[in-house]
């Protein structure tokens, strides 16, 4: 093997760019749990409660509206005794949630609420929730609990804080089998 021939003044070696070693980093830098090899991004704790605060308002609005046109009236104080048993508010509270609810729930797997923040149920495998599940195992067994007096604040405290657990699921998405994701 020849050697080209070298002129006088030509280095030896092809020149390297020279390094700056002062530079930033170039590696690009991003979450390593996110994209499709790593699942579905779970949506943060701030805005699984914005949908919630959503969805709470909504609800209300229309118990207002529920206790101006029919004779229920979900706040009235006999109503509201947590040591009353009192199913009609519980059976008719679900309608009324399945009314306002279902449609989203049914078509994308969201809330009004998860629809305003950005957020959707599926399984915990990443698949798409079956309306089933989330209408009657997500939303549904939960809502038995109000069947029983002063069960259902227990209940309710309790399926709250299990979002703090490393997998950000509560109660009724163990129950569900189901996550909550970002979009």
């Amino acid at each position: 093997m020849s050697q080209p021939d070298l002129q006088p003044g030509q280095p030896s070696q092809p020149a390297q760019p020279a390094l700056n070693r002062y530079a930033p980093p170039q590696a690009e830098v991003g979450d390593p749990l996110a994209g499709p090899e790593h699942g579905p991004v779970l949506a943060g704790r701030w805005r699984r409660l914005g949908g919630a605060v959503v969805d709470a308002a909504i609800v209300m609005v229309m118990l207002w509206l529920a206790s101006r046109i029919t004779p229920w009236n979900p706040f009235d104080a006999k109503n509201t005794d947590l040591l009353r048993f009192n199913p009609v508010n519980t059976v008719l509270g679900f309608v009324l949630f399945l009314l306002v609810q279902g449609y989203p729930l049914v078509t994308a797997s969201q809330t009004w609420g998860k629809k305003v923040v950005g957020t959707r149920i599926v399984r915990s495998d990443g698949s798409a929730a079956t309306p089933g599940r989330l209408i009657g195992l997500r939303y549904g067994v939960p809502s038995l609990f109000g069947l029983v007096p002063a069960i259902v604040q227990i209940w309710s405290l309790l399926d709250a804080l299990f979002i703090f657990r490393a997998s950000r699921r509560c109660l009724h998405d163990s129950i569900a089998d189901t996550i909550v994701i970002r979009l």
